[in-house]
C-alpha cells in the first residue's frame, strides 16, 4: 500500500494546453486557494523547491516551468512577456484554477504583472520579486548591451565554466549546490537561455503595471544589485502597493533564503495586514 502524501510533499506532473505540455510542481490541498509561483530566467520551477512545502500547508501551491524553460514545450518561435503570461493562464485553466495569487521572482515578477494588468480576474493577490522596471529609458539602456547568462557552445564545454563563473557572485559563497542547480537548467535550454532576458529588455511595462489593482506586495533582497534599486519605483506605479526589503537576500533570495522568502510573503498571501 502506498504511504499516504503529506500536505508539503511536492509532486511533479504535466498538464496538457492548446499548444503542448507545460511542466509544474505541486504540493498542498486542492481545495485549498490557489498559488501560482513563476521563476527567473533561465532558473525552472526547481528555483522553488525548498519554497514549495513551506507554503503547502496553507495553500494549493502550483510552481510552474515557464515555457520554453525546464521541462515545458518549447513555442515554435521567441517569445515575449505577453506569451508567457498565456502560457501560465492556460496552464490555470488547465488546472481548473479560476483565480490564484500569483508570485514572481525576476522575470517571473514581470510575467506576473502582465499577469494582473491583462487578466485581473485571475489574480487575487500578486507578489513581485526582484522585478526590474522596464519603461522607454531602460529599454533605450538595454539596447546593444550583453545579455546575461548568453555563452557560444564550445567544444571543450568552456561554455560550462563560462556560465558557473558569470553566475558565481550571485550566489551565497560555500553554496556550490544552488549554482549548480542554476547551471542544470541553463544548460538544459540551450541558445534559449537569452529569450527570458530579452522578452524582459521589449516588454513595454509602463502601459500595463498601472492598471494593476489587486493587493500587491512588492520585495527584493537588500544585496540584489540589479533589482534592489528599483524596489521603490515599481512599487510606486501601483495604487496602493506595499514595500518589503528582505535584508541580506541576493539575486537567488528564493532558492538561496526559501525560509526568509516565505516569512516575508506568507501573512500576505493569508490576506493579513502587510506594515
Amino acid at each position: 500500500m502506498q504511504a499516504p502524501v503529506t500536505a508539503g510533499a511536492v509532486r511533479r506532473a504535466f498538464c496538457d494546453t492548446p499548444d503542448g505540455q507545460i511542466h509544474y510542481r505541486t504540493a498542498g490541498p486542492v481545495r485549498a486557494a490557489a498559488v501560482l509561483l513563476l521563476h527567473q530566467t533561465p532558473r525552472s520551477s526547481d528555483e522553488y523547491r525548498d519554497v514549495i512545502p513551506l507554503l503547502a500547508s496553507d495553500f494549493r501551491v502550483v510552481a510552474m516551468d515557464t515555457i520554453g524553460y525546464g521541462d515545458s514545450y518549447v513555442p515554435a518561435r521567441r517569445c515575449g512577456i505577453e506569451d508567457y503570461a498565456r502560457g501560465a493562464i492556460a496552464l490555470l485553466d488547465g488546472l481548473g484554477i479560476p483565480c490564484a495569487a500569483v508570485v514572481g521572482h525576476h522575470t517571473g515578477a514581470v510575467i506576473a504583472i502582465e499577469l494582473a494588468a491583462v487578466h485581473p480576474d485571475r489574480v487575487e493577490r500578486l507578489v513581485l520579486s526582484a522585478s526590474p522596471f522596464i519603461d522607454a529609458a531602460e529599454r533605450q539602456r538595454r539596447q546593444g548591451r550583453a545579455i546575461v547568462d548568453h555563452v557560444t557552445e564550445q567544444p571543450d564545454g568552456a561554455h560550462v565554466l563560462e556560465l558557473w563563473r558569470g553566475r558565481q557572485a550571485f550566489y551565497p559563497a560555500g553554496r556550490p549546490d544552488l549554482l549548480t542547480r542554476f547551471l542544470a537548467d541553463a544548460l538544459k535550454v540551450g541558445d534559449r537561455i537569452r529569450d527570458g532576458h530579452e522578452a524582459c529588455s521589449a516588454y513595454h511595462m509602463e502601459a500595463t503595471i498601472g492598471r494593476i489593482r489587486c493587493p500587491t506586495l512588492v520585495v527584493c533582497g537588500t544585496a540584489d544589485p540589479f533589482s534592489f534599486p528599483k524596489l521603490a519605483i515599481v512599487a510606486s506605479h501601483i495604487p496602493g502597493s506595499v514595500v518589503r526589503p528582505i535584508p541580506g537576500g541576493g539575486v537567488a533570495v528564493v532558492d538561496e533564503m526559501p525560509e526568509v522568502f516565505v516569512a516575508a510573503i506568507h501573512g500576505f498571501l493569508r490576506g493579513e495586514a502587510v506594515d
